[in-house]
């Protein structure tokens, strides 16, 4: 699952590779997805890409049975972001601005699905990520990052700023004080730093990153898919206003106590131990 390895060989699946055309890539292996990001060569983001996306999360919410998507790369960097040359087209134009201002409502309300999916999400970066590629990594769950990766939201540099929901999500992740650092730096800090930072919870050596993201899905998803749908919601209660977590939790429980799964895991862990 590194940002060098296609989805279909880092799951052990034989099969032609991911075809560019595609964008995104997506193989499934039991309760385990890989998104595998294949825009080559920096994984642009456009509105064919945006739509790909849309896609997959059409397609997990009507697969039983898988629990974690795995977002990572088939190229060099994990993603540089939006496509500058699309957007350098419809500068000129009112109508052209008022259609990338569009489609920048389009990201954020696909990385909001995503980022709201009952899916347990992890983000392998294993190369850069920048301006919408951090912010995609950034509405995912879990992220692990290579120590040689970079990451950053350095649109300032360029009279813009992450509007993919960066200024909101790093600041929620890491702070007002670290996302006012690289935002209005337009700074852009290796994998070792961004762990550090809080913008991942976790750093491996590059050469790690495939074996350490599959093994991070397996464990998640040997967990019970509906006891961490229940968890992201409970999580997710204090950005959701008038949404009672405490509450959220109570039901919660509830709902889990009266499942068969719940029931045998518990009556299991009970003689185990005896």
């Amino acid at each position: 699952m590194s940002s060098v390895v296609a989805p279909e060989r880092a799951l052990g699946q034989v099969g032609a590779p991911p075809s560019p055309s595609d964008r995104i890539a997506l193989a499934i292996e039991g309760p385990v997805a890989v998104a595998s990001l294949c825009r080559p060569p920096v994984n642009a983001i456009d509105e064919a890409w945006v739509a790909r996306l849309d896609e997959i999360l059409d397609a997990l919410e009507r697969t039983d049975g898988v629990s974690v998507l795995v977002l990572c790369s088939s190229e060099r960097v994990f993603s540089a972001g939006a496509d500058l040359e699309l957007m350098r087209t419809r500068f000129d134009t009112e109508a052209g601005r008022a259609r990338m201002v569009a489609f920048v409502r389009e990201i954020q309300r696909c990385y909001a699905r995503l980022e709201r999916s009952t899916k347990v999400t992890i983000a392998a970066i294993g190369g850069a990520a920048l301006g919408g590629g951090l912010e995609l990594a950034l509405a995912c769950d879990l992220r692990l990052v290579a120590d040689t990766a970079k990451v950053g939201v350095p649109e300032a540099r360029l009279g813009l700023l992450p509007g993919a929901g960066g200024t909101q999500r790093l600041a929620r992740l890491a702070g007002e004080a670290v996302a006012k650092r690289l935002i209005l730096g337009a700074e852009v800090v290796g994998g070792t730093e961004a762990a550090a930072l809080g913008i991942a919870q976790w750093v491996v050596p590059v050469g790690e990153l495939e074996r350490r993201a599959r093994a991070l899905a397996e464990h998640v998803a040997a967990l019970p898919a509906s006891a961490l749908a229940a968890c992201k919601r409970c999580i997710a209660a204090p950005l959701e206003p008038g949404v009672d977590g405490f509450e959220l939790e109570v039901a919660g429980t509830a709902a889990l106590l009266a499942t068969a799964e719940t029931q045998s895991r518990v009556r299991g862990f009970l003689e185990g131990q005896r």
